[in-house]
């Protein structure tokens, strides 16, 4: 619940959230002393840092800090915090991305040729014939794979010690440096040398790095093909002429022309023409859908069909493409609570390792007898043991082995590399997931309440009855409630002007309009007061309902609204509206219910309507006659019942609910302000999208579940074989690199894995 307090801290709402790349990093650990350097800044909210995408976000208050601030606390921290002017554009973080792949793929490259020659002449000096000069040749080779090609990680090093944050660089500068060095000594001394271990382990490490580094690239594929979708220009109307023009110079209420094959080039509104629009990268629907005068069109969709002039209604970071990809950044970006703890393993494991590898060495050099006889019993089946090496030789190898097999890294990856491709996956599905929070607690949902209009209705009502009372015509009835009805912009007043327009009534003059919050509406027509709404509504004005009392509730059990329409004290009659139910409702709300997920709705419908809709669907628990600030009161006696509770809304009303629940759900096709305030949006507006997410965050969570446990696994495993003398320095250091893949490629299975229902 602490987090969720964080959630609606009125302070963080306020705040500027921003993202920058940060260069330098090599493991959680550093990724940690970041976030602490910003965190301990004043006017900081929240800092999150992204191991895997190298990137941070950061939640603080500009008037009391600036992103130059934070790139002089980064620096002090020895990392570079790079600030960019707005989003950075896709081709800008690409070539960001390209350009750290081909750093690492010439390193790789370099140190393998010179690292492979040493071996070669190693197997011949050893096996063949002895080689002159042999220890200058390879001190030659390996010169710059360890002092030039290795040269970040050692300063990486020494950045961190000097902050006192020891990180995964001091691990391999410490297996490969002294290494070298000793070896160097062999020019003077007798000594046992280990310039080829040291050349292997350093060649080794970048060998790792560059394909972790090609494979968080892929993991991160869904925010570079999102940024790729967007057009690159437009073309507009200008005195009636055609003007092609970059996207950037694009304006609201522009005109554009889009012809059938191109890509709307934002959002806009549809002025004049009739096509059928793919909106696939959006919804994840793979239908067209069709597209007329006064449809809204999604920027970066594609015209299937005819000519389309459209009307700008939204450009740069206001677009919904420029939305959806910040939500998937901001995703990418948080953190998911059950990191929290391996964080704070992750900030004590360099030094732990450090003193583990201290004690390792002092006991080969205390107890060498006892060593002695494990290192003979090891050689009897594992080639690389040579119990044959003096204490020294034996002390330094083995603490070597237990440097470089540690491996932080693939904790540091487990989480956020699932998150990167988990949170790919939804967007291309339609379903956007604003925080890693939110994986974590969906799956851990035991209610789920849903607003009815327009979340498990499809929030188009039409008439389906109208009921004179006696003396009084249908006309007389109609023209009254859409009098009145025309000053409303509740769902239901709509469904009744279509219905008086469908009857070729016009609705007259109202004076003194308003609305009763869960009741209806009134106003004076004609001098006299005239009302539309409930019995309640009615009662205050003395209006006897009883004659009508069987017609509404028989209306109210066939889930009909039933609208009472009076004027003066005079009852004309009934009006009944129904709002159809979405085709997939039914299916989605059985499938959540058959996974013990209660269902709940809450609607300011009265009791009898709300049962009849809700037996429909099959919803098991009803919360009517809810004025629409009472919903938040109703999802926290929720939570009191059940503990951790969902709410599905697409309304503005729906927002503070969203906000309250332990996870607020959006219908896509809802308002901007429900969607901000959720934590997942359902692009399509589909129910069935509903169970989708939660089989992807059950399927996100087991990735992250199964990354833990591999990485713990390897390091539990592998650091007492060490410590005992049975695993090679070399063998270490290429093991260290294949469990940071096996990390980033168990997340990128997530791909693979069939989540939609």
């Amino acid at each position: 619940m602490q987090e969720h307090a964080q959630k609606q801290d009125p302070k963080a709402s306020a705040s500027q959230t921003r993202q920058f790349p940060v260069q330098g990093m090599s493991c959680a650990s550093c990724a940690a002393k970041v976030e602490h350097s910003l965190g301990a800044l004043e006017g900081i909210q929240r800092a999150q840092v992204n191991f895997a995408s190298e990137k941070v976000n950061v939640a603080y208050d500009p008037d009391r800090i600036s992103p130059e601030q934070l790139a002089d606390a980064v620096k002090r921290a020895g990392y570079t915090l790079i600030i960019q002017d707005g989003a950075a554009s896709g081709e800008k973080e690409a070539a960001r991305e390209e350009a750290l792949v081909r750093t690492a793929w010439r390193r790789l490259v370099t140190s393998s040729i010179l690292a492979g020659t040493i071996m070669l002449l190693m197997l011949v000096h050893m096996f063949l014939r002895p080689i002159p000069g042999y220890l200058a040749i390879t001190a030659v080779l390996a010169a710059p794979i360890v002092l030039w090609i290795g040269r970040h990680v050692h300063l990486g090093a020494f950045r961190s010690l000097k902050n006192g944050s020891p990180n995964m660089d001091v691990l391999v500068s410490l297996g490969s440096l002294p290494a070298y060095l000793i070896g160097l000594a062999g020019f003077f001394l007798p000594i046992q040398t280990f310039i080829e271990m040291a050349a292997t382990i350093m060649t080794f490490h970048l060998i790792g790095k560059y394909l972790e580094v090609r494979a968080k690239g892929r993991a991160s594929d869904a925010i570079r093909k999102l940024v790729q979708m967007g057009a690159k220009t437009a073309t507009i109307l200008v005195d009636g002429e055609e003007r092609k023009i970059d996207m950037g110079d694009l304006s609201v209420d522009d005109l554009m022309i889009v012809r059938p094959g191109e890509k709307i080039p934002t959002d806009g509104v549809v002025v004049s023409g009739e096509s059928s629009v793919d909106e696939s990268m959006a919804t994840g629907e793979s239908y067209p859908v069709r597209k007329e005068a006064e449809s809204e069109v999604i920027g970066a969709t594609i015209n299937r069909e005819g000519m389309l002039k459209i009307r700008v209604t939204k450009v740069g970071d206001d677009t919904f493409l420029s939305q959806v990809i910040r939500m998937v950044e901001e995703a990418q970006g948080t953190k998911v609570p059950i990191q929290e703890f391996a964080d704070r393993i992750t900030g004590y494991f360099v030094p732990a390792i450090l003193v583990l590898t201290a004690l390792t060495f002092t006991s080969y050099l205390l107890f060498p007898e006892v060593h002695q006889a494990i290192l003979e019993w090891g050689a009897g089946f594992l080639p690389w043991v040579n119990p044959g090496l003096s204490p020294l030789a034996t002390a330094f190898v083995t603490a070597t082995a237990v440097l470089v097999i540690a491996c932080p890294c693939a904790l540091g990856l487990g989480t956020p590399t699932a998150l990167m491709v988990g949170s790919g996956v939804g967007a291309e599905k339609g379903i956007l997931i604003r925080n890693g929070e939110a994986v974590q607690t969906l799956r851990e949902v035991k209610a789920i309440a849903f607003d009815k209009t327009g979340t498990l209705t499809q929030g188009k009502p039409g008439v389906t009855d109208i009921i004179p009372c006696e003396g009084v015509s249908e006309q007389d009835l109609l023209e009254t409630a859409a009098s009145l009805e025309h000053a409303s912009e509740h769902p239901l007043a709509n469904a009744v002007l279509d219905g008086a327009k469908a009857r070729g009534i016009s609705p007259r003059e109202i004076s003194g309009f308003s609305s009763v919050t869960g009741q209806g509406v009134k106003g004076n027509l004609d001098g006299e007061e005239v009302r539309v709404g409930s019995r309640a509504l009615l009662s205050e004005q003395g209006i006897d309902t009883r004659s009508v009392e069987e017609t509404l509730v028989r209306l109210e059990e066939d889930a009909k609204t039933a609208m009472l329409v009076a004027r003066g004290k005079d009852l004309l009659g009934i009006i009944a509206v129904a709002d159809p139910v979405k085709d997939d409702a039914v299916k989605a709300v059985a499938e959540l219910e058959k996974r013990g997920i209660v269902t709940a709705m809450i609607t300011g419908d009265n009791r009898r309507t709300a049962e009849a809709i809700a037996r429909r669907v099959g919803i098991s628990r009803v919360l009517a006659e809810v004025m629409p600030d009472g919903k938040v009161d109703e999802v926290k006696k929720l939570q009191d019942e059940y503990g951790t509770v969902a709410m599905v809304g697409d309304g503005i009303n729906d927002a503070p609910a969203l906000k309250q629940a332990n996870v607020g759900i959006a219908i896509g096709t809802g308002t901007d302000i429900a969607i901000e305030a959720a934590d997942v949006t359902l692009v399509r507006g589909e129910l069935s999208s509903l169970v989708t997410a939660v089989n992807l965050s059950t399927a996100i969570f087991r990735k992250i579940k199964e990354n833990f446990f591999w990485a713990w696994m390897y390091n539990v495993l592998a650091i007492p074989v060490a410590m005992l003398g049975l695993l090679h320095p070399m063998i270490g250091a290429a093991a260290m690199s294949l469990s940071s893949l096996n990390v980033v490629y168990n997340s990128l299975r997530l791909r693979r894995i069939n989540v939609e229902f």
